[in-house]
Formats: C-alpha cells, structure tokens, sequence
C-alpha cells in the first residue's frame, strides 16, 4: 500500500511558540509507523537567530524499554529544527526539518518517511560499542 504522509498544519511564524514547536513535534511523531512499545521525551534546546531565520532546536529521545530491561541500555535521539523565516511574511507556515542522531541527512518532515529501523540501528550501534570497550 502506498504510504501516504500526514498533512500537518503547520503554526505561523507570528504564532509561533516554543511549547507550540513541541505540540507540533509532537504531531509528526504520532504520525509515524512505529511500534507502540518505543517511549520518547522531546526537549526545547535552544533558539539560534541567523540572518534570515530563527531556528528552534528540540531533542526528541526514544528508548525500548521492556519488563526484562525496564531500563534501557541505550538511547536514540531525533534532533528538530523548527525555522522561521525573517524574509517571508510572518504568515507564512513555519518549516520543520529532522535530523538522526550520528546522522547528517537532513530531513524535511513534511516531506519524509520516518522509519522505525532508524531507531533500531542507532541502539544496537550503540549497544555494540559499549560491548567493545
């Protein structure tokens, strides 16, 4: 079946907070396929003001954990960048853009996938090093 991305409507750059990023963060995770046994906190991390935008950070971490191992032995973390434009009107829909953690592939929210595996990958990586050391 062909996967269809949720059509989120995106705060206003004048009606942008840093609570409303997270419910909007929020929002493009509840439309994601992953399994309901991931847990996740999100966090504000900070605000950066460029030239033509302002950018809010936020960190999203996803951890498994299970009755055997109610603590998890690693973490994943999706960064967010909730940017608005000083060039465009403040009317203009606000973007937001993912990143994976050990990852540089920017990724527009709107417009991408999300896969559970990405998660899954980051862990194990993870769980391999600690093995190693």
């Amino acid at each position: 079946s062909e996967y269809v991305i949720k059509n989120i409507q995106w705060t206003t750059g004048n009606n942008f907070t840093v609570e409303r990023g997270l419910q909007q963060i929020e929002e493009v995770i509840s439309a994601w396929e992953i399994h309901e046994s991931w847990l996740h906190w999100s966090e504000f991390l900070q605000e950066e003001d460029l030239k033509d935008t302002k950018r809010y950070h936020y960190r999203v971490c996803w951890s498994m954990p299970t009755r055997q191992k109610p603590i998890p032995r690693a973490t994943a973390n999706v960064y967010f960048v909730i940017e608005i434009s000083k060039i465009k009107p403040a009317t203009s829909p606000v973007e937001v853009f993912f990143t994976l953690e050990c990852s540089k592939l920017i990724h527009r929210a709107d417009q991408c996938r999300f896969r559970e595996k990405w998660l899954k990958d980051i862990i194990e990586n993870k769980i391999i090093l600690m093995e190693r050391h």
